[in-house]
C-alpha cells in the first residue's frame, strides 16, 4: 500500500467514488484507511457496503486524518474549511477537487502554512480513463505532488501544471466531456433523420468517438492532418465539412472554451 495513513474525503458525490474506487482497486489505499463524510446517511451507507470504507455524517472525522480529499461544490467550501480549520493536524495533506477555489484561499482560510494540492479532474475518471491537471500551492513539496500523482493515476492520466493554467485547463478537459458528448447529441439527431436504427446509431456513433481519438494518440498526427487525411475533394466528407466550416462551428467551438476559462477564473476571484 502507498498510503498508510488516514485519508478522508469530504463530500461522497461521484467523483469521490471514482477516487476511492480506484485508489482501493490500484491498492493505494486499504478501504480500512478511506473515511468518507456527507450529509446524506443513506449515501453514505450504500458506499460503506460497496467498499468496506468507514462513513461519517461530520467532518469532525477529518481528525487525525493524514490527507484530506475536498469534493464539494465551491459555494459550500469556505463554511467547511471552517469546521476543519481547528480539527486538521497542521501536517495534513489538503487535496482540492473544488472547481474555482484556489489554494491560496484553501490556506488563508485554514491558516498555518497549510501544504494544499488543487487538481482538476474529470468525468471519465469514473471508468478510470480520467484527465486530471495538477498544481500544487506554495508550501506542498515535491513528495506532496507525487503522493497526489499516485492517487489520481489510478483513475487515469496526470499532469501537472502552473496553478494560473487551470483555468484554461477546467476548459479544455474539465469541461472537455460535456462538449464530445454535445457532438453525440447531434450525430445521433442526425442520424435518426437519416432513419438509422438507434441503437445502430448508437454503437456506430461511439466506436467513431472513441476509435477517432485512439488514432490521433496512437499515430502521433494533428488533428488538422487527420481531419484531411479522410476529406476527399468533392466527396461526402468535404461536403460535411464546407457546412461546418460556413456555419463557424470551429470558432464557435472555441469561444466556448474561452467562455468557460472566463467563468472558470470569476469564480477563482469570487
Amino acid at each position: 500500500m502507498i498510503m498508510n495513513s488516514k485519508i478522508v474525503f469530504i463530500g461522497a458525490g461521484n467523483m469521490a467514488e471514482a477516487i476511492v474506487s480506484g485508489i482501493i482497486a490500484g491498492q493505494c489505499c486499504a478501504p480500512e484507511n478511506i473515511v468518507m463524510t456527507d450529509v446524506i446517511p443513506e449515501r453514505l451507507a450504500a458506499l460503506a457496503e460497496k467498499y468496506g470504507v468507514e462513513v461519517s455524517i461530520t467532518n469532525q472525522a477529518a481528525e487525525n486524518a493524514g490527507t484530506v480529499l475536498l469534493a464539494v461544490k465551491p459555494q459550500v467550501l469556505p463554511e467547511i474549511l471552517h469546521e476543519l480549520k481547528p480539527v486538521l493536524k497542521k501536517e495534513t495533506l489538503v487535496i482540492s477537487i473544488t472547481a474555482g477555489i484556489t489554494t491560496r484561499k484553501i490556506e488563508t482560510l485554514l491558516g498555518e502554512n497549510r501544504r494544499v494540492v488543487r487538481v482538476m479532474p474529470n468525468t471519465p475518471a469514473l471508468i478510470k480513463r480520467g484527465a486530471s491537471a495538477i498544481a500544487g500551492g506554495v508550501n506542498a513539496g515535491e513528495s506532496d505532488l507525487e503522493m497526489v500523482e499516485k492517487i489520481f493515476s489510478s483513475v487515469g492520466f496526470t499532469v501537472r501544471v502552473d496553478e494560473k493554467e487551470l483555468d484554461a485547463v477546467t476548459a479544455l478537459s474539465g469541461s472537455g466531456p460535456a462538449y464530445v458528448f454535445y457532438l453525440l447529441e447531434a450525430m445521433l439527431a442526425a442520424a435518426g433523420r437519416m432513419g438509422l436504427d438507434k441503437e445502430v446509431a448508437r454503437a456506430l456513433a461511439l466506436q467513431t468517438v472513441t476509435g477517432s481519438a485512439e488514432l490521433m494518440q496512437t499515430s502521433g498526427e494533428d488533428a488538422d492532418t487527420l481531419r484531411a487525411n479522410v476529406t476527399s475533394k468533392g466527396g461526402t466528407t468535404a461536403a460535411a465539412i464546407n457546412v461546418l466550416e460556413t456555419q463557424g462551428v470551429k470558432e464557435a467551438i472555441i469561444e466556448a472554451l474561452l467562455a468557460a476559462q472566463k467563468r472558470s477564473a470569476e469564480l477563482s476571484a469570487s
